[in-house]
């Protein structure tokens, strides 16, 4: 049996020292054998459920998710704490340090809150705005990516001025696209640029373009449902009908869920 001492309530350093139990000599083997690669996945899930339990403003369910990522956290520290590289101690510091840097006008004598972007570049040693855009996660989302790239772009001053010249230019990027198709040749290219296109769009707009897309999955999910409710009502498959069939379907969906 572990020596862990069982509480009424337990504290952050209980949840590191039951991780160091759990991964340690004598104790869960499946934890034991984890590797960041290993759990990569897990800790994108529960970021994401986190983020769901935010979405549906439910203060236990987020209490619950935001565990589930700490635990990610401490879990991937004692990893390293093992290989003898850091420890969740150095992780604690080393983001102390970095909120202490990036707030000079409160922990020195600064004036001013400093720029943003400029203020992380410093700190980062980028001395240009193409190193910066380098710098953005590729792990990101790709539309999240995109945005954060085209924030740095607009800072400095490489931007349209107004929505409609940002919509003019993803019109331009679908007409490529089309000649792409007809020929056969760069879809994949004209593609990544119709889409690179649409979030500059939504930054014009000042719309988050990972949001208006899941809005548009949801609402197409509900349409579809309701074509699926539909056909079975006249007991036929979706998969049975045809084109046209199918389309009139999606038009009955469509105005039944605009009225809803």
């Amino acid at each position: 049996m572990l020596d862990f001492k069982k509480k009424d309530r337990y504290t952050y350093d209980d949840l590191v020292s039951l991780v160091a139990l759990l991964r340690g000599e004598g104790g869960c083997a499946w934890d034991q054998a984890q590797t960041h690669a290993s759990i990569r996945r897990n800790f994108l899930e529960e970021t994401l459920e986190a983020c769901e339990a935010m979405d549906e403003n439910s203060p236990a369910h987020l209490c619950e998710e935001l565990g589930d990522v700490l635990l990610q956290v401490v879990f991937h520290a004692g990893i390293e704490a093992d290989a003898g590289h850091f420890t969740m101690e150095d992780v604690c510091d080393g983001v102390c340090k970095k909120l202490i840097d990036r707030h000079p006008h409160l922990f020195s004598d600064a004036a001013q809150p400093p720029d943003w972007e400029q203020l992380k570049r410093s700190l980062r040693g980028e001395q240009t705005v193409a190193q910066a855009m380098q710098a953005v996660s590729g792990a990101l989302p790709a539309q999240w990516r995109a945005e954060k790239i085209l924030q740095k772009a607009e800072k400095a001053g490489f931007c349209w001025n107004d929505p409609a010249q940002s919509v003019e230019k993803l019109k331009e990027e679908i007409t490529e696209l089309e000649a792409a198709v007809q020929t056969g040749d760069g879809c994949r290219e004209e593609l990544g640029d119709v889409l690179f296109a649409a979030v500059s769009a939504a930054r014009q707009l000042h719309i988050d373009p990972e949001d208006a897309l899941n809005s548009t999955c949801k609402k197409f999910t509900d349409r579809f449902a309701a074509m699926e409710a539909a056909a079975a009502l006249r007991g036929v498959r979706l998969e049975d009908m045809d084109r046209q069939e199918l389309a009139g379907l999606w038009a009955n969906a469509k105005a039944a869920c605009k009225k809803q």
